[in-house]
């Protein structure tokens, strides 16, 4: 069984060791659900001020709730509408510092203040998203989406997704 381990207080650092871990855990693993799980499970549990880390899948052209760790979740949306369908059809990361200020934001938790939103991309192929939430607005930066950017592509270059 792997046990997570506490990361850096430097963001850098942090990432780069969040992004081991989850090598180390995904080693030998090729389950997309299961990777996912454990994904947004090491997000959550080692990142400060998050109060939501999790994926959405594109099925049938629109995006799935699947595997998080947060309070319940919206569970379809509609490519192009809020941060996450914003996101997934443009094919590339949105940061949001305040949510209340994105039109068409979607409420699925009154409390988050703050979005990352990264897409799972193999190649050219959208395979859906990864949603971090936080209740600190401006808690993502730069720093965070390049470090959630990596562990999207560690995922999907682990999984048979």
């Amino acid at each position: 069984m792997f046990t997570p381990q506490p990361i850096s207080a430097d963001r850098h650092e942090a990432w780069r060791e969040l992004a081991q871990q989850l090598g180390g855990m995904m080693a030998g693993e090729r389950d997309p659900v299961a990777n996912a799980a454990n994904t947004a499970a090491l997000i959550y549990w080692a990142l400060p001020q998050v109060n939501w880390a999790g994926f959405y899948f594109l099925r049938g052209g629109e995006l799935v709730l699947g595997p998080f760790h947060g309070r319940p979740a919206c569970i379809r949306i509609a490519l192009g509408k809020g941060v996450c369908g914003t996101a997934a059809a443009g094919a590339r990361s949105v940061l949001v510092d305040d949510v209340h200020a994105f039109p068409g934001h979607i409420a699925c938790d009154a409390a988050s203040r703050s979005e990352l939103v990264v897409p799972l991309l193999d190649g050219e192929r959208l395979l859906g998203v990864l949603d971090l939430d936080s209740p600190v607005p401006g808690r993502f930066d730069a720093v965070d989406q390049a470090g959630a950017e990596r562990l999207a592509a560690l995922w999907v270059a682990a999984s048979d997704a």
